[in-house]
C-alpha cells in the first residue's frame, strides 16, 4: 500500500465510516456510563446503610478479586470461542444485575447489605470474561490499517464515558433517588447490547483441539514475557501507578495540605481526566506511530515529573495544573499501550495477551491505592508523592535500559507487524 493509500484510508474519519466501528464505540459509552453510575450509587448506597467506610473498601476487593482471579481463564474462553457471543453473554449479566439492583433498592434498609455484595461479586465475575474478550474482538472488527485510529477512539470515547459517568449517576440519585438510577443503568446496558448484538458474527480463532486450559494459559504468559513491547509497556503501567498514582491521597491533600475543601477536592479529581480526554481526542487525528517506544517511556517519565512536582507544590492552582498535565501523558502512554496489544499480538492470542494487561492494570489500581495508602502513613502524605514519582522515572530508566525493542518501537510498519 502507498503511502497516500495508507495516508487516505487510515484518516481520522476513515474508521468512523465503518457501521460495526460505530456500533462498538456506542456500546463503549453506554456500558461505561451504566458502570460508573451503577458503581457511584452502589458505593452511596452501602455507606448510608452501614455508615462505615471500611465497607467501601470492600466493596472494591468484592469486585476485583474474582475479575482478577478470572482473568487469565477469561483470556484463554476468548480464545477458544466466539468473542462477540462472551460479550453479549456479559453484557446480559450486567443488564440482568441492573435491573436486580432496582428490585433491590425499595428494600435496602430491610434486606441489609448482603445483597449489594453478592451482585458487585457477579458484576467482577462477568469483568473476568469480558475484559480480555472486548479489546480482542475490537480488533477483529476493525481493518489492520485502522487500528491506531480505532485504538484512540475507542480510549477517547471510555474516558469521556467515564468522566460523565459519575457525574450522571450523582445527577439521577438526586433527581429519581438509586432506584431510577439502576433502572436507566439498565437501559444503557440494553442499548451496549443492542450495538454489540449488530456486530456480525467473527471467525473464532485458531486453537489446538484437547489443549488443557492450564497449558493455553502458560501458552498466553510465555508469549507476554517473552516480547519485551508487550511485558515492557505493562510493567510500566503497573509500577507508574503503583508507585507514582497520587488519586487515593488526593482527599488529604484537598483538606489538610491545599486546604481547598470538597469543591476543590472535586477540581483536583477531574483533572487528570481532563488531560487524559484532551490527548485521546487529539490522538483520534495523530495517532502514535513513528517512535512509539521513545513516546511511551518519554510520557511515563513526565507522568513521574508531574507526580514529583505535585507532591512537592503547596500552591492550589500548579497542582491542578500538573494534575492535568499528568492527565495528558498517562492518556499518552493509554493510547499507545492499546494499540500495541492490538497490533504486537496475533489474534489466536489476542484474550491471553489482553487478561495479561487487565491482570496488570486491575493489579497497580487495586494494589497502588493500598501502597499510597501505606506509604503516606509511614513517610507522610506529600513525601511519599514525590518519592513515588522519583521512583517512576527510575523504573523508566531501567525498562530503557533492559527493553531496547520497547524503546524502539515502532507502529507505523503495518506489513511488518502483520499477524495472524
Amino acid at each position: 500500500m502507498s503511502d497516500a493509500a495508507l495516508s487516505s484510508s487510515t484518516s481520522s474519519r476513515a474508521v468512523l465510516r465503518l457501521p460495526e466501528f460505530r456500533a462498538m464505540l456506542l456500546a463503549t459509552v453506554c456500558s461505561t456510563l451504566a458502570g460508573r453510575a451503577v458503581a457511584l450509587t452502589v458505593a452511596y448506597q452501602l455507606y448510608q446503610l452501614t455508615k462505615n467506610p471500611l465497607t467501601l473498601g470492600i466493596l472494591g476487593l468484592v469486585e476485583a478479586i474474582p475479575a482478577l482471579s478470572l482473568a487469565l481463564l477469561g483470556g484463554v474462553v476468548a480464545d477458544r470461542n466466539d468473542r462477540r457471543r462472551i460479550l453479549l453473554l456479559t453484557t446480559s449479566v450486567e443488564v440482568i444485575c441492573a435491573l436486580l439492583f432496582f428490585l433491590y433498592a425499595p428494600h435496602a434498609s430491610t434486606l441489609g447489605y448482603a445483597p449489594i455484595l453478592a451482585l458487585i461479586f457477579l458484576l467482577g465475575i462477568a469483568r473476568g470474561f469480558s475484559d480480555p474478550a472486548l479489546p480482542a474482538f475490537e480488533a477483529q472488527v476493525v481493518p489492520r490499517e485502522l487500528l491506531l485510529r480505532a485504538s484512540a477512539w475507542q480510549s477517547s470515547a471510555w474516558q469521556a464515558a467515564a468522566i460523565l459517568g459519575p457525574a450522571l449517576g450523582g445527577v439521577l440519585y438526586a433527581a429519581v433517588s438509586a432506584r431510577g438510577t439502576y433502572l436507566v443503568a439498565a437501559v444503557l446496558y440494553g442499548l451496549a447490547l443492542a450495538c454489540l448484538a449488530y456486530v456480525r458474527p467473527k471467525p473464532r480463532p485458531a486453537f489446538t483441539p484437547g489443549e488443557p486450559v492450564w497449558q493455553s494459559v502458560k501458552e498466553g504468559l510465555a508469549f507476554v514475557m517473552q516480547r519485551q513491547v508487550l511485558v515492557g509497556s505493562m510493567a510500566l503501567d503497573l509500577f507508574s501507578v503503583l508507585f507514582g498514582g497520587a488519586v487515593a491521597l488526593l482527599p488529604v491533600f484537598a483538606s489538610d495540605i491545599l486546604r481547598v475543601g470538597p469543591q476543590g477536592l472535586g477540581v483536583l479529581v477531574a483533572a487528570p481526566s481532563v488531560g487524559a480526554l484532551a490527548v485521546m481526542l487529539a490522538a483520534t487525528h495523530r495517532p502514535p506511530g513513528r517512535g512509539a517506544g521513545r513516546t511511551l517511556l518519554l510520557a511515563v517519565a513526565g507522568f513521574g515529573i508531574c507526580m514529583v512536582v505535585f507532591g512537592l507544590s503547596r500552591n492550589f492552582f500548579l497542582s491542578v495544573a500538573v494534575l492535568v498535565a499528568a492527565g495528558v501523558f498517562d492518556g499518552i502512554s493509554m493510547v499507545v499501550r492499546r494499540a500495541t496489544l492490538r497490533l504486537k499480538a496475533p489474534d489466536h492470542m489476542r484474550g491471553r495477551v489482553s487478561a495479561v494487561s487487565s491482570m496488570f492494570i486491575g493489579a497497580s489500581n487495586e494494589l497502588g491505592a493500598f501502597e499510597s495508602g501505606l506509604a503516606a502513613s509511614w513517610l507522610g502524605t506529600a513525601r511519599s508523592v514525590w518519592l513515588g514519582g522519583l521512583v517512576t522515572l527510575l523504573v523508566v530508566g531501567v525498562t530503557a535500559y533492559l527493553a531496547p525493542e520497547l524503546r524502539a518501537m515502532d507502529l507505523t510498519d503495518i506489513a511488518k507487524d502483520r499477524s495472524g
